[in-house]
């Protein structure tokens, strides 16, 4: 018999993993809370219409399909089967998908919903996505996303809310130093105009997206491979160097783009975010206007949103943006949102890779009864009394040897150990030893409530 094995890129989560993992959510969790944003949640599976074509092509690729119930093959498009074209193949095999993310599925649930919300609506949701990526360090096919966004508003106080809101639940992680880049898709859009190559906005957005990860070198080499002109790329090389100060990169780029009305207005949006934060100041982040940043997904219609840990080689933790009409696709016109997605597995890699998780959480065991073998119904009573007081607590199940039963403290990491004898059984006095340091009390059940309590 093979060993039992998973799918590459899923995961099983020890209860150390857990543990931290319930830590990054519920940090997430209260900021959420505290900004307003209302949780709710949306099936694993959506309709495959109800997906493809909101991603790009690169997105739609990256679905998981999920294969009709039955014998599916009966309904199968057989010149499909033929001529072995698996994108025709899967409409007639293929009705449902597993969710490529929390937005989309959002937005068809505002609209299933729309007489039961209160506009603007500000939503939360922590639940796990899935794509058909090649595993990598960072990258998994299934992970959990924590999103926020509000709908119904074309505010820009909403924009200038992501910031704090970002800022804060990084801060609460204790993140030591991350970055917060924005950009505009208008400012793009102005970028792709003045160049002449506005057919070319999709083409050109990605390429400079890549400008860290290929290099000015690279991003001209994939321009040319899209037929991008020449003298359009003349044009798009000063934004490689474009970094800094924000006013000195919005007085830049209103010069590049004064003839581009688009282009313009995005500038304007960004210049009130940046003034806006500026005045109500950070926690923490670094907070910069980046004109290459431009974002895969492609219902992005204004600011946009990306965040990564400084002096980490990881990918993005944090992303989103403004969205005008991605409700439109399904019915419901004219209402815009903006939002942001938290990725709690790689915020999870680097809290771990910073040592930055705490040593003991509120879900862990903080004490545990020794078994002597002596009076399991006053050591239940005292299990008891602790629990009612908010102590997590166990009671090792038989009266196997100290050393077992230590061990098994000691692989749970938990920090205190009660022993119970007959001594302690008549005198209502209880031994408490403290797992890290060794020292030992003989205290009264109330002592001992207000010792782990502290």
């Amino acid at each position: 018999m093979s060993k039992p094995s998973i799918p590459k890129g899923t995961r099983d989560f020890s209860p150390t993993e857990m543990v931290r993992r319930n830590y990054i959510f519920d940090t997430i969790k209260k900021s959420f809370i505290k900004y307003g944003f209302l949780p709710i949640e949306t099936p694993s599976m959506e309709n495959l219409k109800t997906l493809t074509g909101k991603y790009g092509d690169e997105g739609d690729k990256l679905i998981f399909k999920v294969l009709n119930s039955g014998d599916y093959l009966k309904k199968a498009d057989k010149g499909a089967i033929e001529e072995e074209n698996s994108s025709k193949l899967i409409s007639s095999i293929s009705e449902k998908a597993l969710r490529y993310d929390l937005t989309v599925p959002f937005a068809r649930y505002v609209v299933q919903h729309q007489n039961d919300i209160a506009f603007p609506f500000k939503r939360y949701q922590i639940q796990p996505v899935w794509r058909a990526d090649r595993p990598q360090r960072g990258r998994y096919r299934e992970f959990y996303q924590c999103d926020a966004d509000v709908v119904g508003s074309n505010s820009l106080l909403y924009e200038v809310e992501i910031v704090q809101l970002l800022d804060e639940v990084l801060y609460n992680l204790g993140i030591p130093g991350f970055t917060i880049k924005i950009n505009n898709r208008k400012v793009l859009s102005g970028i792709a105009e003045i160049t002449g190559e506005s057919d070319k906005i999709i083409d050109i957005t990605v390429a400079i997206d890549k400008l860290d990860k290929i290099g000015e070198e690279g991003v001209i080499k994939e321009l040319e491979s899209k037929e991008v002109s020449a003298s359009a790329i003349e044009k798009i090389k000063p934004l490689f160097l474009l970094k800094g100060d924000y006013k000195k990169v919005i007085l830049e780029m209103k010069k590049m783009l004064q003839d581009s009305e688009i282009g313009l207005r995005g500038i304007e949006e960004l210049a009130f975010i940046f003034e806006t934060i500026n005045a109500l100041g950070l926690k923490k982040a670094t907070f910069e206007f980046d004109v290459t940043l431009a974002r895969g997904l492609n219902y992005y219609t204004g600011a946009i949103f990306e965040v990564s840990a400084n002096n980490v080689k990881m990918g993005s933790i944090s992303g989103g943006g403004r969205y005008d009409d991605l409700t439109g696709i399904f019915g419901l016109k004219d209402v815009s949102g903006v939002g942001i997605s938290f990725g709690a597995d790689r915020i999870y890699d680097v809290l771990d890779e910073l040592e930055l998780f705490p040593e003991f959480s509120a879900e862990s065991t903080q004490v545990m009864l020794v078994n002597f073998g002596i009076d399991d119904l006053f050591c239940l009573q005292i299990l008891k009394e602790l629990r009612e007081n908010g102590i997590n607590a166990e009671f090792y199940p038989s009266s196997v040897k100290l050393k077992k039963q230590m061990k098994y403290a000691n692989d749970k990491n938990i920090p205190f150990v009660i022993f119970i004898n007959e001594e302690e059984v008549t005198s209502n006095i209880l031994e408490l030893k403290n797992m890290l340091t060794g020292d030992q009390q003989k205290l009264t059940i109330k002592d001992v409530i207000t010792t782990l309590m502290d």
